[in-house]
């Protein structure tokens, strides 16, 4: 089954998350917040779309 990403709006995702946390989002940071989770999920899509062979293992737990 093929599947389809819908768009990662930003500002929805924010204006949602405050709300959850019960946050108070100052409309003077909107643009900043948003700025910074367009990085991240850029970010998030390059690790996303790795091309990961099936022969590849989970790294085991590695401790400080």
């Amino acid at each position: 089954m093929l599947e389809t990403r819908t768009a990662f709006d930003p500002v929805t995702y924010a204006e949602a998350a405050a709300a959850l946390l019960g946050l108070n989002l100052d409309p003077m940071w909107i643009a900043p917040v948003t700025a910074n989770l367009r990085v991240l999920a850029a970010a998030a899509e390059l690790v996303e779309d790795f091309p990961l062979g099936d022969e590849a293992d989970a790294a085991p737990r590695f401790e400080a």
